[in-house]
């Protein structure tokens, strides 16, 4: 079974603003720049790790929140007779919110869709058989940016001093990760996300469980969730079982 992983489930760098603007519960209008921007660009290395081809729009903004802060932090010297000095981030805020505004209505849509989804319509013969793109379900429960801030931690703490002898790199298909990790669940009922990651291996082995986590949580087949918002997260079994094809093909592969 040919299994391929895509990475368009990051939304993007103004949907991982908005995120830690809501973090920090704090007005649009009013976001503290150097806070936002420091987390902002610890988002993207952990980004940069799992896809250096996916950043080139987070590092995009992430060089406009460097200027705001950087004009943010440097006197202000103004005649009495001058109109105020407008905010550096007024434009980037205008940004936001229009952003905002689309992500919102899209979220309605989509909920109407599932609303939509749950009826039953009259079958009929007269319209030809149309067919319809399959739409990739999106994270549920606990936030993308809260698992790829969890995410960062693993790698600050359980990847691999580097070995200057050796060259490693495992090329260990996604799906087996997938098969390891929802065993690994299901048996123990819950398992907290730094957990599920060994000590002391190779970039390639956690970034490839880590997608693999994502496709598992994305489908439905493993849950994360939060006691409290920002917190740790707890994996724990999803109600999709795990498709008998992925079984087949990991267990396949982890015998070779």
């Amino acid at each position: 079974m040919q299994f391929r992983v895509q990475l368009d489930m990051f939304s993007g760098p103004l949907d991982l603003l908005l995120y830690l603007v809501r973090k920090h519960e704090v007005d649009i209008s009013n976001i503290p720049v150097a806070r936002v921007t420091d987390q902002f660009l610890e988002h993207t290395a952990v980004l940069e790790q799992i896809d250096v081809d996916a950043v080139g729009d987070f590092l995009d903004l992430a060089s406009t929140l460097i200027e705001i802060k950087s004009q943010m932090v440097l006197p202000q010297q103004q005649a009495e007779d001058e109109d105020e000095v407008e905010d550096p981030r007024q434009e980037l805020v205008q940004r936001l919110l229009e952003f905002k505004k689309y992500r919102d209505a899209a979220q309605l849509l989509e909920e109407r869709g599932r609303e939509w989804q749950e009826r039953f319509p009259r079958s009929t013969n007269e319209l030809p058989p149309r067919s319809q793109k399959e739409q990739l379900p999106e994270i549920a429960g606990v936030e993308l940016w809260d698992l790829v801030s969890a995410f960062g931690r693993v790698l600050r703490d359980k990847l691999a001093k580097p070995e200057v002898a050796s060259i490693k790199y495992d090329d260990t298909p996604i799906h087996v990760y997938m098969r390891q990790i929802d065993q690994r669940v299901r048996s123990e009922g819950s398992v907290a996300f730094f957990d599920l990651f060994p000590e002391a291996v190779h970039k390639s082995t956690l970034v490839g469980m880590f997608l693999a986590l994502l496709e598992l949580v994305r489908y439905r087949y493993a849950l994360a969730h939060q006691s409290q918002r920002y917190g740790d997260i707890l994996i724990e079994p999803g109600a999709e079982q795990l498709p008998a094809e992925l079984s087949v093909s990991s267990a396949a592969e982890a015998g070779e």
